[in-house]
């Protein structure tokens, strides 16, 4: 079955760097473009960054364009989401998301990213 598994949250202060994964399994990873997702505290989950299936195309919410960067491994069925230059308003629980059409929508656990001094 379809297992997406994020890891590389945790607490970091503003200004500073992180690295979230995706490790992909139960699907032919590289025929799928794929998604991060984040949902604040009493916010709604909201979009972050896009890639496609081999990484020409990547979009990026308004909020994140410049610091953040999406990337990919297909040969290890790896997503990334580099974090840059944190502000306490990134804080949430981040998610990465497979959309594949017919065959459903996938999510991960999610993985806590807190910017706080």
């Amino acid at each position: 079955q379809v297992q997406l598994v994020e890891s590389g949250g945790g607490l970091v202060q503003p200004g500073g760097s992180l690295r979230l994964s995706c490790a992909a399994s139960g699907f032919i990873f590289s025929d799928y473009g794929m998604n991060w997702y984040r949902q604040a505290p009493g916010k709604e989950r909201e979009l972050v960054a896009t890639i496609s299936v081999f990484g020409s195309t990547r979009t990026y919410a308004d909020s994140v364009k410049g610091r953040f960067t999406i990337s990919r491994i297909n040969s290890k069925n790896t997503m990334f989401l580099h974090m840059n230059s944190l502000k306490p308003e990134d804080t949430a629980v981040y998610y990465c998301n497979a959309n594949m059409g017919s065959r459903g929508v996938y999510w991960g656990q999610g993985t806590q990213v807190t910017v706080s001094s």
